[in-house]
């Protein structure tokens, strides 16, 4: 018997991954998301909401017939008005009109360690949405990733974009790992865990840990160039991200981003929850990236 899922981004990147895969199941799939015209790839097999956060109860009509909630809804740094603290409500706002509809499970995306002690507003907003969840008493499961790869995704892309035009390429000084996962790879664990009533709280990574400048490595290997690489301090990249921004029109790493890199918040000691291995596909696939940039502030603010 199919279930109704409810997909915060279905036209986005991870939530698209997941609606193909459901919908692939015969699964019924309905998105919530705050670009109700945007380019719809499905054809019209996604039933599209808009958001109500001014209005939970309008919010908990749109969620009347819905089974599961996949929750992707957050924001990568503040723009335009929009700030970590209004996602933060905004999630509390989405949780409470799912439990207001009756939805029976909660799949959610967080991210590796957050913690609301964390000074870095990324990581401690995303720690208060987990609790707000967890406050619901509404069946769930957290799942925090690292880094998505795969698709159409920002980060690694615009790394390779990077590389394919810079003949020196700037790594923050020290030794910082991440694990990375597959973003299909993370559709398969959120469907997993839409079909379970155990509330769980996983760290979604992949089976490699990898240092941040042997992942850049890789990219430059795959799209042929081998820049100089060159250390250099968290402030210094962050004063690149900003002159580069004219350029791209668009923001390419954050504060947040590389204090989380360089405190260690992208590592995991946590089983793998995914079995492609990023050396692999970018071997495979690293030649296609980097043609064109990826722009996050294209994708959810203009």
């Amino acid at each position: 018997m199919s279930r109704t899922h409810a997909i915060t981004g279905a036209f986005g990147y991870s939530g698209r991954h997941l609606a193909a895969r459901l919908l692939s199941k015969g699964e019924r799939v309905v998105t919530l998301t705050g670009h109700p015209h945007r380019p719809d790839p499905f054809g019209g097999r996604v039933a599209v909401r808009p958001f109500r956060f001014d209005d939970v109860g309008a919010m908990a009509a749109s969620l009347a017939d819905v089974d599961v909630l996949h929750n992707t809804y957050w924001i990568r740094f503040e723009h335009g008005g929009r700030t970590f603290a209004q996602a933060v409500e905004n999630s509390s706002r989405l949780f409470e009109a799912a439990a207001r509809a009756g939805v029976r499970r909660i799949v959610h995306t967080s991210i590796t360690n957050p913690s609301v002690e964390s000074r870095l507003p990324y990581f401690s907003g995303k720690a208060r949405v987990e609790q707000a969840l967890k406050d619901t008493g509404l069946s769930h499961a957290i799942l925090r990733p690292a880094l998505f790869f795969g698709g159409e995704d920002v980060l690694v892309n615009n790394i390779a974009w990077l590389l394919r035009r810079l003949p020196v390429f700037g790594v923050v000084a020290g030794s910082y790992g991440l694990r990375p996962i597959h973003v299909d790879d993370m559709a398969v664990l959120s469907e997993a865990q839409a079909a379970s009533s155990e509330s769980v709280t996983l760290d979604a990574v992949g089976p490699e840990s990898l240092a941040y400048r042997e992942l850049v490595q890789m990219v430059a290997a795959a799209v042929g160039r081998r820049p100089r690489f060159v250390r250099v301090s968290r402030g210094m990249m962050l004063l690149a991200s900003r002159l580069l921004r004219p350029v791209v029109g668009d923001v390419s790493i954050t504060p947040d981003e590389i204090e989380g890199l360089s405190q260690g918040l992208l590592e995991s000691s946590a089983p793998s929850a995914g079995r492609t291995r990023f050396s692999e596909w970018i071997r495979r696939e690293g030649a296609a990236l980097g043609q064109s940039w990826a722009s996050e502030l294209g994708r959810h603010f203009r």
